[in-house]
């Protein structure tokens, strides 16, 4: 007994629980719970994508189905986030989102949960337009699909920072006009995408890092704005319908805008200026 009051009174200075039970099971602070979801969810959609990488051979039916649990993987995490953001402040969402981005590089493989990666293979005629829509499709479907769980986490209720929300009416987080919106989730997604192309050729140990590091502080950067979403599949299952925004505003914001953007990104990323920084970068020479 000695040692579980020794432990519950160690807990309890360090913030983890001593919190009101009434609205928290065991009194357990709410960020803790947070950290079990996005911990469970990660578990369970590793889980699913091993079952697949085991049983379904490579080929078009295996990608569709690892970008569908990425999507959702990535789409659960942050609806949790949104509950982080809400309460505890921007720049701990950034640290969690940090975290997981660095997690995910070293676990999706070749799925990316985005849809402007397949525009991107379309556009430098690396990939068929059909499968690059049937990829995109996955995606989306995984982002909308994921909802319902996260429903079912919520209801639970188990801290106060859930207590309602399963069923609350979501709101936009665009907080400037829509072209500016627009432009922001646009430029943002070209330059996270022409950082990371510089990135991966560079082969470092690091690159995942610095990749993630810098997409997140683009984020942080964009929060206040227009949400920093920097990807349709995420902004579709986060934002799409909620109050604040009309249906062809979304579109333009989260899908053009970042489309625009990694389209561009191409022509940026083979420009001579940043052709002539990934030589320097990687010791190559014409």
């Amino acid at each position: 007994m000695k040692i579980l009051k020794d432990a519950y009174k160690t807990l309890r200075q360090y913030g983890i629980l001593g919190f009101s039970r009434k609205s928290n099971v065991f009194g357990i602070h709410p960020i803790v719970i947070s950290i079990l979801f996005i911990i469970l969810t990660e578990f369970l959609c590793g889980f699913v994508r091993g079952v697949i990488k085991r049983n379904v051979n490579d080929g078009l039916l295996r990608q569709l189905m690892l970008e569908f649990i990425a999507t959702a993987e990535l789409c659960a995490t942050c609806f949790e986030l949104i509950i982080v953001a809400d309460n505890y402040g921007v720049w701990m969402y950034g640290s969690f989102l940090f975290v997981l981005t660095v997690w995910w590089s070293f676990n999706w493989e070749n799925a990316t949960a985005c849809p402007y990666c397949p525009i991107e293979e379309i556009f430098e005629r690396k990939r068929n337009i059909f499968v690059g829509l049937l990829l995109i499709g996955a995606q989306v479907l995984g982002g909308l699909a994921i909802y319902r769980y996260i429903q079912v986490l919520w209801s639970f209720e188990l801290v106060q920072t859930h207590k309602g929300r399963a069923f609350e009416e979501c709101t936009t987080d665009l907080q400037v006009p829509v072209v500016f919106g627009a432009i922001i989730e646009g430029i943002a997604t070209c330059a996270c995408r022409v950082v990371s192309k510089i990135l991966a050729e560079t082969n470092t140990r690091v690159a995942n890092i610095l990749d993630s590091l810098f997409a997140t502080s683009l984020v942080v950067a964009a929060f206040n704005y227009s949400g920093g979403y920097f990807n349709p599949a995420l902004a579709t299952s986060l934002k799409y319908g909620c109050q604040g925004s009309t249906v062809p505003e979304h579109m333009l914001v989260y899908w053009l805008g970042p489309m625009i953007g990694a389209i561009f990104s191409v022509f940026v990323f083979n420009s001579k200026p940043i052709q002539n920084v990934v030589k320097t970068l990687t010791g190559k020479r014409d």
